[in-house]
């Protein structure tokens, strides 16, 4: 019962200090990881709360186990063909690239033995797939050239951890002097693979057919902890690493109609065991080995941050990278990576390396992350300054009724109209790409800078009657609206406007006219979808009519009492939905007869 006592509070302080430690650290920017690392140096070494973190280490590999199974269904062969070139071409040599270097530094600064140097050279040259990818999503580069250039490498890193996990029983000093033959060893290992390839193209997907048709769900997650870990127990026994099976389990349903539905199941457990994991790290970390050795870890951090920098910049170029991509892609890598506390952890459990130089490079690759948010914005001062292109400003034939500075996508809906409607416009804009796209769909732009005094002269705004500022930057819209304000106080002004706020300052400002760029079309996409709920044309434009009045007449009061004004006249109510029931003859009847009652001037918008 003590023992029960025990496992049953060391629980207990494991979950509590994962939730208050990653919602804290993903707060303030540093990540959920680095969060479960700090919750597990609190709760060990520095309270000593818990002892013999190893233990719960062993349990919590499973997470990495799982998270291989899931990076494997995600690897379908028509994704990894298209991406072949920057996969395995550029990730393949960032990763020895780095690796090598690393190692050799180790070997030639650290006098550690080959086999304790490759491990870590390569182990470093691994980087945070959690860290870069949030980055990219922060920033919406996920799909840029670069934000896809990096995903590939990472992926490769993500597969490189399987071969790393698989050498370390052959660098460690028992695997040397291991009994059985290498020849007999590598039948078994072959006659694995071959028995989960099978087992994954011919009975797994019959398996998980026969179970979803019972509607068994608990049935179903079993299954499928039952191939992972059946997977991973196999390629053990064959003398690989447990993550090697998960993954080429994973990889073999990644064309399953029942991928999306072990993902679902396998998620929780991976989140939770991988959670545990990071956190065990902390657990096992040597604060005395840490604290006695800070100034090797505060050398070593920086040092590795350039060697990843400058290799990943080399091989991005060699690979056909522009400069500015290599330099986004390189200053997005530079930390170490998740995979490599697994790497090390297994090396020192396997005697490559003792478990304080463990300590040691864990300690170097949390800092390298913790540093990533203040390390990644340096980039900047690398990249190509910014030189639009210029083209020569030729106002030969410009002046007309209408000067439209800006011709976006709002600006172009706007010209076709007029044009339609037979009035002469002068359209000037600022983006040597948009004048000539424009140009081969007819339109006549001329290409000058609207903020600029001479630039206006001559494309003839004393001659317009109407200005229609349509450009899509609310301060370069603001910077024009001033100087025509200024210098042309008579001219007619119509502008686009960013958004609610920005149309109060227009009109305050006095402009003949202003429009949201997206209100009109709202209102219209609203409509349209009251019409393909069942509701009839007319009564759907009363109602938009009605918000338009409504919001209007709100724009008025906040001209005059702040943007706060009117909120609780013209915003909806929070609605509490009333109980699934299901509905009576005589609820019918009464909700059709409300509905015919209710005309356009009673809707509540």
């Amino acid at each position: 019962m003590a023992v029960e006592g025990t496992i049953y509070s060391e629980m207990l302080l494991l979950l509590g200090g994962a939730v208050v430690s990653a919602p804290l650290f993903k707060r303030i920017g540093l990540g959920t990881i680095l969060g479960y690392l700090a919750a597990g140096v609190a709760i060990g070494p520095a309270a000593r709360l818990i002892t013999g973190g190893e233990e719960i280490l062993h349990v919590a590999e499973l997470g990495i186990v799982f998270l291989l199974f899931l990076i494997g269904l995600e690897l379908k062969a028509s994704r990894l063909w298209a991406m072949r070139r920057e996969i395995f071409g550029l990730g393949l040599a960032q990763v020895v690239v780095t690796g090598a270097v690393l190692a050799l530094l180790a070997n030639t600064l650290a006098g550690l033995a080959w086999p304790a140097s490759f491990v870590i050279g390569f182990g470093l040259a691994l980087s945070s797939t959690a860290f870069a990818m949030q980055l990219l999503q922060q920033e919406g580069t996920t799909n840029a050239r670069y934000g896809q250039t990096t995903f590939s490498i990472l992926l490769f890193q993500d597969l490189a951890i399987v071969p790393l996990l698989a050498l370390i029983p052959m660098l460690s000093p028992g695997g040397e002097t291991g009994e059985a033959p290498a020849l007999p060893q590598f039948g078994i290992t072959l006659v694995a693979i071959v028995v989960l390839v099978v087992a994954g193209r011919y009975v797994i997907n019959p398996l998980f057919r026969v179970i979803a048709n019972t509607g068994a769900k608990e049935a179903m997650i079993a299954a499928a902890l039952f191939v992972v870990l059946g997977a991973a127990t196999l390629m053990q026994i064959a003398g690989l690493s447990m993550a090697m099976g998960a993954f080429i389990a994973g990889v073999m349903l990644a064309e399953s109609s029942y991928r999306h539905e072990l993902e679902a199941d396998i998620e929780p457990f991976r989140g939770i065991l991988l959670g545990l994991f990071f956190m065990a790290v902390g657990l096992s970390l040597d604060l005395n080995v840490i604290v006695s050795n800070w100034t090797t870890i505060l050398l070593a951090v920086p040092v590795l941050m350039a060697v990843k920098v400058v290799t990943t910049y080399a091989v991005c170029r060699v690979f056909g990278c522009t400069h500015d991509n290599a330099v986004r892609v390189a200053f997005l890598l530079p930390q170490g990576g998740e995979f490599a506390f697994v790497l090390f952890s297994v090396a020192a459990s396997a005697a490559i390396f003792p478990l304080e130089t463990a300590s040691i490079l864990v300690a170097i690759v949390t800092l390298s992350m913790a540093l990533m948010p203040l390390f990644a914005p340096a980039s900047k001062a690398f990249l190509t300054p910014d030189q639009p292109e210029e083209m020569e400003e030729d106002f030969d034939g410009a002046g007309a009724d209408v000067l439209m500075i800006g011709f976006s996508r709002f600006g172009q809906i706007a010209a076709q109209i007029l044009l339609t409607g037979g009035s002469a416009v002068t359209i000037i804009d600022h983006s040597a790409e948009r004048v000539r796209s424009a140009g081969k769909f007819g339109f006549r732009i001329y290409f000058g800078d609207g903020t600029r005094k001479d630039v206006l002269e001559a494309s003839g705004i004393r001659r317009a009657k109407v200005v229609a500022v349509t450009t899509n930057k609310k301060e370069i819209t603001d910077k024009i609206v001033e100087l025509i304000q200024s210098e042309y106080p008579d001219t007619k002004l119509y502008v686009r406007s960013y958004d609610r706020t920005h149309t109060l300052q227009l009109r305050a400002r006095g402009v003949d006219y202003e429009l949201r760029e997206t209100f009109e079309s709202g209102l219209l996409f609203g409509q349209r979808t009251l019409e393909a709920l069942g509701m009839d044309e007319d009564t759907a434009s009363a109602i938009r009519e009605d918000v338009r009045r409504r919001d209007e007449e709100r724009l008025a009061l906040q001209a005059v009492e702040g943007i706060q004004a009117g909120r609780d006249r013209w915003h909806t109510k929070p609605v509490t939905p009333e109980p699934l029931i299901k509905p009576t003859r005589e609820s019918k009847r009464l909700d059709k007869e409300a509905l015919d009652d209710k005309t356009p001037e009673t809707v509540d918008t």
